[in-house]
């Protein structure tokens, strides 16, 4: 529930954005709009990469002295590729400002093999 509000919170803003007139005078508060919404953008990634470094730091230790069949390892192997590739975006976007993704890793992302 959190991503679907979270994903709805960037659509609104995305098209509120693109509905904007060229050479339209904005207003006094859009400034300071901008920087809270960048601020809270930049929490919500921290926030992201905290909740993602305790879940994994409670759940790892649970597996301590289990073996996992084959096709559970093939699934925790695919969710890993999947949270490298993620580590590695975000650490390109937060570099360089990019946030464009090729085909590969939107499919990766999304789920797909």
């Amino acid at each position: 529930m959190f991503n679907k509000a979270q994903n709805k919170r960037w659509q609104q803003a995305e098209r509120a954005r693109q509905e904007e007139v060229p050479g339209q005078k904005e207003g006094p508060l859009a400034p300071v709009v901008r920087s809270i919404d960048r601020t809270m953008e930049f929490l919500d990634l921290v926030a992201a990469c905290h909740k993602f470094v305790a879940s994994t730091n409670r759940l790892v230790p649970l597996f301590n002295d289990r073996y996992l069949p084959e096709d559970a390892r093939a699934v925790i192997d695919h969710n890993l590729s999947r949270v490298r590739a993620a580590c590695d975006w975000v650490e390109h976007a937060v570099s360089t400002g990019e946030t464009d993704m090729d085909e590969e890793l939107a499919r990766l992302l999304r789920g797909g093999e």
